[in-house]
């Protein structure tokens, strides 16, 4: 059975930002880094607030890591004991990810014995703003305890400083941070409540960027010393007296106590498992690493609002400035749709809501139609950077074309849309602004179409297919299909409109002439070019792609000169071979695997994978998933646990060039998930009926798991030789 906990032994410096991704806790609103209480932001400390960001100067514009209430320094006989400087006996970091708790447990020895300290924390998925601590003292001697605990606003910053004023002060028994941010003047407030009932001095210092109380008293030996603390946190964006709820909530909270903020906290937890833990019989490694990837997923969902998007490193920081990518629709969203489908409406919502900022950026490009954000931020905001890499030899950066050219974003977002249709049955989300959001991205497309004076078809050139390293490419496969789709979707659109309530039909058919619309669309999906096999059965990845040099990835990483090169771009080791960053063609005949014969996408499948270095989390679950279309439950194996493993390892990528792109890897997570579900439990929809081709890998002797569908919650169970497929409940929506 799933031990449902990770737990890592001993203190090594070199592992703390490995470890803050691992021990990530977070309830959407906050995602709070793995990281010691003693620990500043040399350290990457991190509580990193959702969608709220700031821009400091000329440098990239990023998410607010909130001023941290969990700072806490231990002094005994007025020796300092805290890690890294003092090396302890023990050491160890848990993590209960069924509760959502994180605990660490340090043993320091001294001339008169050992002095212990116990931590357990969360953040509450009752209560989104608030975030607790229990920290335990323990001694084998009487000694003087001095604690110096509070709020260190001197946070860690990727493109900062953030907070061009820091109010700090106390307020009553509480402390009180207030940091006002360089670009919108938004405000984070953060209050905290402190309990303890032996404490003889408390004394308060109030620094530049830190409010610590210092409590003094004497332990007695053998004897346990809890402190407790309640952290609320609360932006100008969540509310006009966002300081009062603050302290409104820590009251209410420290009045019922810390077991009580626990216990809700866990029922919630609790709440959510009950429908999307994943049960595999034979193969507990299996097992634990997929639901401790659905711990990640469940902690930075957006349960807090109807309207906002998951970041492509979910709440672990700013890398990637905290924006919201193809990720999240073409790779999470199906663990929403199938365990919490309001979430996933949530997400959507998020694009419907920046449809504005999408059409904007068509605009300015020339183009008709919705150019959604490659790097979203709030209102549709694109945050990528035309120099997103930093060159390692001259140290300067180097221009990309991501925000310019990976054109099939804008596809994703309609894909998603489609998606919550099919699974939900929910066409309400077509009234709020779904239809448009279709309707705008298939105008894009059709005003990216170009057509050559003696071909007969469409074509769509200079674009970045989802291989990176290869940049402004013409006619890249997974582009066109996806552009093509879009369009056939353009057209239901237009014959859904009918079903659809008068108010709605009336105020689309005021903005778009529908008919000529429609026409369009057809003949767009009818004569866009898409490659087709060549006699060797391999679709080529893009136009030329095959004369390009055909060699191994292990060969193009022998020609680095740095560990840290990137390898696409204009000078990439990889840009003038055939070795691409991650699935490209393969997640095309994923995603569409009826578009060609099974042969077709074996053969695809073998050809792309060696050239294929996986530079990115995204990739490997695509491999999977196909293996399986093509019945090869074996080789999809390694793939989907690389999928699920990638915050167990820490092995992903941590840096692009100069820059760091440390961080937890979500899109990996539903990966994982889509490939279990999908891939190996064959779950498909048809008819308007759940239908599932069960292919486990040989050592699996059950999987057991629960779907949404249409309003039904379905539980799935299948072996090697059978399955049942029971009805559990009915939505209330």
């Amino acid at each position: 059975m799933s031990r449902w906990f990770l737990e890592e032994k001993g203190f090594d410096l070199d592992r703390a930002i490995s470890q803050g991704n691992k021990f990530l806790t977070g309830n959407g609103y906050m995602g709070i880094r793995g990281t010691l209480e003693e620990f500043e932001k040399k350290q990457l400390v991190a509580i990193n607030l959702a969608g709220i960001y700031d821009r400091a100067g000329e440098g990239w514009r990023e998410p607010l890591n909130a001023p941290n209430g969990l700072y806490t320094v231990l002094h005994v006989d007025g020796e300092t004991y805290r890690l890294p400087e003092k090396s302890p006996i023990a050491h160890t970091l848990y993590l209960d990810y069924r509760k959502a708790l994180f605990t660490r447990k340090t043993t320091w020895q001294t001339a008169k014995g050992k002095v212990t300290i116990e931590t357990e924390r969360f953040a509450s998925l009752e209560e989104p703003h608030l975030l607790v601590m229990k920290y335990c003292i323990l001694t084998e001697f009487c000694a003087d305890i001095e604690l110096v605990t509070g709020i260190d606003a001197d946070v860690w910053d990727i493109n900062g400083p953030h907070y061009a004023q820091i109010a700090l002060s106390e307020e009553g028994s509480f402390i009180k941070a207030i940091g006002t941010t360089s670009e919108n003047h938004e405000k984070v407030c953060v209050i905290e409540g402190c309990q303890t009932d032996f404490v003889k001095e408390n004394k308060l210092g109030i620094g530049e960027k830190r409010i610590l109380r210092n409590l003094a008293f004497t332990a007695e030996a053998g004897k346990r010393f809890e402190v407790t603390k309640w952290i609320g946190i609360y932006t100008s964006k969540d509310a006009k007296d966002f300081e009062e709820q603050a302290k409104v909530l820590v009251s209410q909270c420290m009045e019922q106590g810390y077991g009580a903020s626990k216990d809700l906290h866990i029922q919630q937890w609790e709440e959510r498992w009950r429908v999307s833990e994943v049960i595999i019989e034979g193969d507990d490694v299996a097992m634990e690493a997929l639901n401790y990837s659905l711990y990640h997923l469940q902690a930075i969902a957006p349960r807090h609002t109807e309207s906002l998007s998951i970041a492509a490193r979910g709440l672990s920081g700013q890398t990637y400035k905290g924006a919201v990518f193809w990720d999240t629709e073409m790779f999470m969203l199906d663990f929403f749709l199938y365990t919490e489908p309001c979430i996933a409406r949530t997400l959507l919502k998020y694009r419907l809501d920046t449809l504005e900022g999408a059409k904007s950026k068509a605009k300015s490009y020339g183009y008709e139609g919705a150019f959604y954000p490659w790097e979203s931020q709030e209102g549709g905001y694109e945050a990528c950077s035309d120099y997103n890499v930093i060159d390692v030899f001259t140290k300067r950066p180097m221009r990309t074309y991501f925000r310019d050219k990976q054109i099939h974003i804008s596809s994703a977002v309609v894909y998603g849309i489609v998606r919550y249709l099919e699974t939900t049955g929910d066409y309400s989300i077509l009234e709020e602004g779904g239809i448009e959001t279709v309707l705008e991205c298939a105008k894009f497309y059709h005003s990216l179409l170009l057509k050559r004076v003696h071909k007969a078809f469409y074509e769509l050139r200079d674009v970045i297919g989802p291989d990176e390293y290869h940049e402004r490419v013409n006619n890249n496969g997974y582009t066109n299909r996806m552009a093509k789709y879009t369009f056939e979707q353009a057209v239901r659109m237009c014959d859904l409109l009918k079903q659809l309530p008068k108010s709605t039909r009336m105020r689309i058919e005021a903005l778009y002439y529908i008919e000529k619309l429609r026409e369009q669309f057809e003949e767009a999906a009818g004569r866009i070019y898409i490659p087709e096999p060549d006699e060797e059965g391999i679709i080529e990845q893009f136009d030329g792609y095959k004369k390009l040099e055909d060699v191994s990835v292990e060969q193009v990483r022998s020609r680095l000169l740095n560990e840290k090169e990137y390898w696409g771009g204009a000078y990439g080791v990889a840009a003038h071979t055939q070795v691409i960053k991650q699935a490209d063609v393969v997640t095309w005949l994923t995603l569409f695997p009826k578009d060609f014969e099974e042969k077709i996408l074996l053969k695809n499948w073998e050809y792309y994978e060696p050239r294929t270095e996986h530079g990115s989390s995204l990739s490997a679950c695509m491999y999977a998933l196909l293996a399986c279309r093509c019945g090869m439950a074996e080789k999809a194996y390694p793939f989907f646990l690389k999928s699920a493993s990638a915050e167990i390892d820490g092995e992903g990528k941590q840096w692009a060039g100069l820059i760091y792109i440390g961080g937890t890897h979500p899109a990996a997570a539903g990966g994982a998930y889509m490939t279990a579900i999908n891939g190996f439990g064959g779950v498909y929809f048809e008819e308007g009926k759940i239908k599932v081709k069960p292919q486990l890998p040989p050592m699996w002797k059950k999987l057991r798991f629960k779907v949404w569908y249409k309003g039904m919650l379905y539980e799935v169970e299948e072996t090697h030789q059978d399955y049942s497929v029971r009805t559990l409940s009915r939505s209330t929506r």
